[in-house]
C-alpha cells in the first residue's frame, strides 16, 4: 500500500496530505485553489511541470495559468500539436512547418504546396476546432530514444529523428493525440480542450496562428503586419534552404561530420555582407542628404559589435562615422520619471533631454562646433569638461540607444537627413519542423555569459532581472521596429552551440530552492539538443566575441 505525502501550495499556502502517486490535476480538482485564468502547469519544486505530474515525495507546488511566461508556452506548444493534427488531416502527407513568432503569432507553412487559399485555412481551423471539441488527450509516452527515433522516422518525421538522434539522450518522450503523434520539448496541457482561443488566418505566403494576448488572454493578441520583419524570416529561410541546415539536428550532424567550420565561415560571411551592403545603402542615402545613422535594438541583441562593424564599413565607403551617446543626455536625477513602484524609470523616454539633443543636433547638422554635455552616474547630474564635437563634410553621426527609432527622440530633425536601424537577434535556425527557437532565450543566452564573465553578475541576477528588461523592451522598443530603414538579423545559426559550454556551468550554479530555478531548468534542457562546439574558429570581429570575449574592438 502506498504511504502519504504532503504538498504544500504557494498559490493559497496551504498545506495538504494525499495518498502517494496523485496528480497535479488530481490535486487541484481537491483543494480550493482559484486563478483568474486557466491553470495549465504547475511549478514542482521550482520546476515545471505537467498537469499529470504524479507526487511521490513531499512537494512544494505553484499553479500557472497563461498570463504567466511557463503557462503561455505550454498552451501554445498544445495548441500548435492541434494545428499539426488538423493539418495532417486536412492535407494528408504535407509537411507543416511552425517557423517563427511574428505579429505578436507564429508563421507557419505549408512546404511544397502552392494552393493554401483561404478555403483551405477555413477547413484547417474548422477541424482545429473539431479536434478541441473533442478534448482529446495529450498523452506523454518516455521511450528509448533509439526506439522513438525509429518511429519518427518510419512516420517520415526526419526532423525530429534527427533531432533526438544527435542529441544523445538515452530515453526521450514524445507526445500522442488521437492517432498522432509529435515531438515537444516542454509540457502539454492534460487535454484539446484545455485551448480556448485561437485564430488562424491567411498571412503572407503562408499562415498566422495567433494566440491569447500575454497580458489579458481572454482576447487575442492584435495581429501586428511586420513586412520589414517577415522579410529579413524569408531571406534566413532562403539562406537554410540553400546550405541545406534547417533544424538543430541538421547543425548536430554537421558538427559530428567535421563541416562545423564551413558552417561558422559562412555564417559569418553572410553577416559581413549584410552589414556592407547596409553601409552601401547608407552611403546612397549620405549622398542624398543623410548625416545620422541611429541604431536601436533590445538587450544583448549584439548592437555594439554590429555599430564598430558598420563603421569600419562606412569607412571602406569613403565617410567618416562619428558617435554620440545617449547616455550623456540624462536629465539630471531628480527629473527622471518615476514607474509605477516609484523607482526612478531610466528607460522612458523623457528620461533624456530631448531638447538639448535636438539642438545639438541641429547645430552639428548646420557646422557649428558643439559643446558636449556628459552624465555623472555618480551625482546624477550633467556636466561639461570641455568636450566639443563639429561635423566635416565627410562625418556622419552614428548614434545607439533603445529609442533611436522612436520618432519623438529626434523629432525636430528631419526624415531625410536619417538612417534608422534595428538589430537584433531575429530569426535563426529551429530544433525541428514544429519547435522554434525563441529570439528572446537566443538574447538571454547571451546576456547570461556576458553577465557573468564581464559585469561580475550571477544567473540568478541575469534571471531576476530580465522580466523587467523585456517589460522596457515591450514599451520602448520593439513598437518602433517597423520604422526602421533596415533590420538587421545578429543571429548565427551556430551561435547556440558555441555559447552552450559558457552557458551551461552558469546556469548549473543556480539552486532548486531559488525562485529562478524553473527558467535556468528550462534552458539548460534547450542547450542539451545542441552538440557543442569549439569557438576558436571564430573570427575575432565575430559579433559573438562581444559575449564569449576574444574580441578584436574594445569595448
Amino acid at each position: 500500500m502506498r504511504g502519504k505525502v504532503k504538498v504544500k501550495c504557494v498559490n493559497d499556502g496551504t498545506y495538504h496530505e494525499f495518498q502517494a502517486g496523485v496528480n497535479l490535476q488530481e490535486i487541484l480538482e481537491q483543494t480550493d485553489i482559484k486563478s483568474e485564468y486557466p491553470i495549465v502547469c504547475a511549478k514542482v519544486n521550482n520546476k515545471v511541470e505537467a498537469l499529470d505530474f504524479e507526487i511521490y515525495h513531499n512537494k512544494t507546488i505553484e499553479y500557472l495559468d497563461i498570463s504567466v511566461s511557463s503557462g503561455m508556452r505550454v498552451y501554445v506548444r498544445s495548441l500548435c500539436f492541434i494545428l499539426a493534427k488538423a493539418v495532417e488531416e486536412v492535407l494528408p502527407n504535407a509537411q507543416l512547418n511552425i517557423e517563427h513568432p511574428i505579429s505578436l503569432g507564429y508563421f507557419c507553412k505549408i512546404v511544397k504546396r502552392h494552393d493554401i487559399s483561404d478555403d483551405i485555412i477555413e477547413e484547417i481551423k474548422a477541424k482545429m476546432n473539431e479536434i478541441i471539441a473533442a478534448d482529446l488527450p495529450f498523452i506523454s509516452v518516455e521511450e528509448e530514444t533509439e526506439k522513438v527515433v525509429a518511429m519518427f522516422r518510419e512516420k517520415g518525421m526526419e526532423d525530429k529523428a534527427l533531432l533526438l538522434e544527435t542529441s544523445g539522450a538515452l530515453y526521450s518522450k514524445y507526445y500522442k493525440l488521437g492517432d498522432s503523434v509529435d515531438y515537444f520539448y516542454g509540457s502539454l496541457v492534460p487535454a484539446s480542450g484545455y485551448i480556448h482561443l485561437f485564430e488562424l488566418e491567411s498571412y503572407q505566403d503562408g499562415m498566422l496562428l495567433r494566440i491569447p494576448n500575454r497580458k489579458a488572454p481572454v482576447t487575442l493578441e492584435p495581429a501586428i503586419d511586420q513586412p520589414k520583419m517577415f522579410n529579413v524570416l524569408k531571406e534566413q529561410l532562403a539562406f537554410l534552404d540553400i546550405i541545406e541546415l534547417n533544424n538543430v539536428g541538421d547543425l548536430n550532424k554537421a558538427n559530428e561530420e567535421g563541416r562545423i567550420t564551413d558552417v561558422i565561415k559562412i555564417s559569418e560571411a553572410l553577416q559581413e555582407k549584410n552589414i556592407a551592403r547596409i553601409a552601401e545603402r547608407i552611403a546612397e542615402r549620405y549622398r542624398d542628404g543623410a548625416r545620422i545613422v541611429l541604431i536601436s535594438g533590445p538587450s544583448s541583441s549584439g548592437k555594439t559589435t554590429f555599430r564598430m562593424r558598420l563603421e569600419v564599413q562606412l569607412m571602406a565607403n569613403l565617410l567618416k562615422p562619428v558617435g554620440l551617446s545617449l547616455d550623456n543626455y540624462f536629465v539630471d536625477r531628480e527629473h527622471t520619471p518615476k514607474d509605477e513602484n516609484g523607482e526612478y524609470d531610466f528607460e522612458h523616454l523623457e528620461a533624456l533631454d530631448l531638447e538639448l539633443f535636438n539642438s545639438d543636433l541641429d547645430r552639428l547638422l548646420k557646422g557649428e562646433k558643439v559643446a558636449l554635455p556628459t552624465f555623472n552616474f555618480t551625482t546624477g547630474k550633467r556636466e561639461y569638461k570641455g568636450d566639443e564635437l563639429q561635423l566635416s563634410k565627410k562625418n556622419i553621426l552614428v548614434i545607439e540607444g533603445i529609442h533611436g527609432l522612436n520618432p519623438q527622440l529626434t523629432s525636430e530633425i528631419p526624415t531625410y537627413k536619417k538612417f534608422n536601424l534595428y538589430v537584433s537577434a531575429l530569426t535563426s535556425i529551429s530544433l525541428d519542423n514544429h519547435n522554434w527557437i525563441s529570439t528572446a532565450d537566443n538574447r538571454l543566452l547571451r546576456r547570461l555569459v556576458r553577465d557573468y564573465r564581464y559585469r561580475s553578475y550571477s544567473a540568478i541576477d541575469t534571471l531576476s532581472r530580465w522580466g523587467s528588461v523585456r517589460k522596457g523592451e515591450d514599451k520602448w522598443i520593439f513598437p518602433y521596429q517597423e520604422n526602421a530603414d533596415v533590420m538587421f538579423n545578429s543571429a548565427m545559426l551556430y551561435e547556440l552551440a558555441a555559447l552552450k559550454k559558457y552557458a551551461e556551468p552558469i546556469l548549473n550554479q543556480v539552486p532548486n530552492s531559488a525562485p529562478e530555478y524553473a527558467e535556468a531548468y528550462r534552458l539548460l534542457r534547450f542547450l542539451g539538443y545542441f552538440n557543442s562546439i569549439n569557438d576558436h574558429e571564430l573570427p575575432p570581429t565575430s559579433l559573438l566575441r562581444e559575449f564569449l570575449g576574444g574580441s578584436s574592438f574594445k569595448y
